[in-house]
């Protein structure tokens, strides 16, 4: 008889943590390695976020809260979803975890029933097919190449859909590719979804404000009013506001599928963390044109890593739309030799080659589902990117 669970045996470690804490051995060991793999961006928690903290910790606010967030907190999450998507939620549509990642778990393991499938695009983040599988779920996985703007298309999802589907899971701008969908992109794909009942849609839009596209921002309730009965949107401080220690999550949608997560939450975590509440309150009502200035950061750091790997041999790099991710597909490295000798059969093969030959730090495609790719991180500084780039193309110029 085993102590573990069937349901822990049908996960995975997450692929992106994997690779963060193995650079974090490397480094401590002295060897001088370039990380590009974590995601979360490296300007600090801007400084009124934290004086809102330090001020709810003078002021005694170290109790427990409400199960799933502070009223303040409801409010200040019901302003943010009328002011950046015109979306209005009541404070009992509305559902605070311990970040984002705790929101996708709550909703699918509040939901889903041993066979009952879930649409997920890909490349995909890691944690989406495992939360599914966890449950007993299944994944249905529908590839969407850079040759489509790593973006499905409606005849993708009609295909993808049948009485098992429950959810659609739509992540824009995306984590691995920073691809977006247009207003029009979407209504065509809740055009779609609207006769199919049975399907609920998640939106993440964690990287919302972190945008360099020539279309602005949507999510799909807000361009298909017709589905917001059927959609959960979810969103948190961890990307925009430099919060991923916090761990402050956010959602809006429907009563009974908030009530059914609080539900959940109540017998897991409790309340998301009373300090960091109250910081995220200062992050969604206080002053935002922080944001400005830190993207055209991040548009610069993502116009320099494009034009890098564009330049790099066996290397192809969409320009992302969002987010603070490029995603270059590396199908022509694949069949080539490193100077030891080693084959590269695997987009993994290349990254564990970039990590030992050139000290560089990336996750494999094969982890986001569409391969032979690799996803790198652009949020650290222009001079670490140059060199980290500069690295990569020395590496794949030694293959032969």
């Amino acid at each position: 008889m085993t102590m573990i669970s069937k349901a822990l045996g049908r996960i995975q470690p997450s692929a992106t943590m994997a690779m963060t804490g193995r650079v974090s051995e490397l480094k401590a060991q002295g060897i001088d390695i370039i990380g590009l793999s974590a995601g979360e961006p490296d300007f600090d928690t801007p400084d009124f976020i934290k004086e809102a903290a330090i001020k709810a910790i003078r002021d005694g606010e170290t109790k427990y809260t409400v199960v799933d967030g502070t009223m303040e907190l409801k409010e200040a999450v019901a302003g943010k979803f009328l002011r950046d998507n015109n979306l209005t939620y009541a404070t009992n549509q509305i559902t605070v975890n311990s970040g984002g990642k705790h929101t996708l778990f709550n909703a699918l393991v509040a939901t889903l029933d041993e066979g009952d499938e879930v649409i997920i695009p890909a490349p995909y983040w890691v944690s989406y097919p495992d939360i599914v599988n966890f449950t007993g779920g299944t994944p249905v996985i529908v590839e969407a190449g850079a040759d489509q703007g790593y973006k499905i298309t409606p005849e993708q999802l009609e295909a993808a859909i049948t009485p098992k589907t429950k959810w659609l899971i739509l992540n824009s701008p995306s984590n691995p590719t920073g691809a977006a969908y247009s207003a029009d992109e979407l209504k065509a794909l809740a055009a779609v979804i609207l006769p199919h009942k049975n399907v609920m849609v998640m939106t993440d839009d964690m990287y919302e404000h972190i945008w360099y596209a020539d279309f602005p921002f949507s999510t799909i309730a807000e361009v298909c009013p017709d589905l917001y009965d059927r959609t959960l949107t979810v969103n948190g401080c961890s990307k925009a506001f430099s919060m991923t220690g916090w761990r402050i999550g956010f959602a809006g949608g429907p009563v009974w599928l908030i009530n059914a997560m609080r539900k959940l939450q109540s017998q897991s975590t409790t309340n998301a963390c009373s300090i960091s509440q109250a910081a995220a309150v200062a992050a969604l009502n206080g002053p935002q044109d922080f944001l400005i200035e830190r993207n055209a950061a991040f548009e610069r750091r993502r116009d320099l890593v494009v034009s890098m790997l564009n330049d790099t041999p066996g290397l192809e790099c969409p320009t992302p739309d969002g987010a603070f991710y490029v995603y270059p597909d590396a199908s022509g490295l694949i069949g080539k030799t490193t100077p030891k000798g080693q084959v590269i059969k695997t987009d993994e093969d290349l990254i564990t080659y970039f990590l030992d030959e050139a000290q560089v730090a990336a996750v494999h495609g094969a982890a986001f589902g569409l391969s032979p790719a690799f996803r790198i991180s652009y949020a650290t500084s222009e001079e670490i990117l140059t060199e980290a780039c500069t690295r990569i193309q020395r590496a794949c110029v030694a293959l032969t």
